[in-house]
């Protein structure tokens, strides 16, 4: 049938990329069950296992049938979004009381994850779009999904695990800082967010390492739990000063136009919403959760309006519409 050909040929052009789609639905997901909002909540946790499933049997398919493709997709700093989507749900299922979907989730990120970074990084390029801090959040999606489940499980290994990833994700920050190419902050597509995105996560694991401390554990003493907390505060403010530095650059320059790549955006905005809530709650900082809050509000409108868009384009690219 036409319909069903043009179908194919529409889901076949899509990029490795898109796993952005999913992460941002799922930290919407994420965000608004730090709210209170639960039911819809839930809803962007279904819509975001519904694209996972979608897109790991096309990258299984990719795999096995299409492999010199598949190759030169992993290559792309996108390929990191399969580790990153997959720690983002495994921690909202983990919220929601699926300890076994989460430890099966943190499984496969876990193995997906060494043998992508190591292609990716290996065809990094001198000046990179915002893709290329991906390689700090898929690590910093492990800590975090780790020291939930840490805390949960009253698992000291698992906590440390978490804190090795930690500090590994900043250090690879700074290694992609170096890659980034600061023009595409008034010149990207979407994905420039991700620069203040990959603090927003990291900020978020160091707050899950501080609540994952208890009595039971004993985790750190008063100098460590001292550094990560002051540690964690500070990758809050930068990235909350990204945010602004990002948002003043939209202004500036408005990229109206849909592009795959603004889910890239959602995902820094929704991580950042996020982060907010969790450090509020992790070191005591009430006043915070009212903006805390308010951003991941902000981030379901984004939400919606990426998605009318990618609603419009697919329908455009199913009927051969321009």
């Amino acid at each position: 049938m036409p319909g069903i050909s043009a179908l194919r040929a529409w889901w076949a052009g899509h990029p490795p990329a898109a796993g952005a789609a999913v992460m941002a639905t799922g930290v919407v997901s994420v965000g608004l069950h730090l709210t209170g909002d639960e039911t819809v909540s839930r809803v962007f946790l279904w819509l975001a296992c519904v694209a996972w499933v979608a897109l790991a049997a096309d990258f299984v398919v990719r795999l096995v049938a299409q492999r010199e493709r598949w190759m030169a997709e992993a290559r792309s700093p996108g390929a990191l979004t399969a580790v990153a989507a997959t720690a983002v749900l495994g921690t909202r299922f983990s919220a929601l009381g699926r300890q076994t979907l989460a430890e099966a989730a943190l499984a496969l990120a876990v193995v997906l994850w060494p043998p992508l970074l190591h292609l990716v990084m290996r065809h990094w390029k001198r000046r990179m779009p915002g893709a290329v801090f991906l390689c700090c959040v898929a690590t910093q999606g492990l800590a975090v999904l780790a020291a939930t489940l840490a805390a949960v499980e009253t698992a000291a290994w698992l906590a440390h695990a978490a804190l090795v990833l930690f500090w590994l994700g900043l250090v690879l920050y700074g290694v992609a800082l170096r890659h980034f190419d600061p023009r595409q902050v008034l010149e990207g597509a979407g994905d420039q967010w991700i620069a203040g995105g990959a603090l927003a996560i990291s900020a978020l694991a160091g707050a899950e390492l501080l609540s994952a401390d208890s009595a039971r554990l004993y985790l750190w003493n008063d100098d460590d739990r001292g550094v990560l907390r002051n540690v964690t505060v500070a990758l809050l403010v930068l990235d909350l000063a990204w945010y602004v530095v990002l948002l003043a650059a939209e202004v500036a320059r408005p990229r109206l136009r849909y592009d795959m790549r603004r889910w890239a955006t959602v995902f820094p905005m929704g991580m950042t919403g996020a982060a907010t809530l969790s450090v509020a709650a992790a070191v005591g900082i009430g006043w915070l959760k009212g903006p805390g809050r308010a951003l991941v509000w902000v981030t379901v409108a984004a939400w919606l309006a990426v998605a009318a868009g990618a609603a419009l384009k697919a329908r455009a690219g199913i009927t051969g519409r321009r």
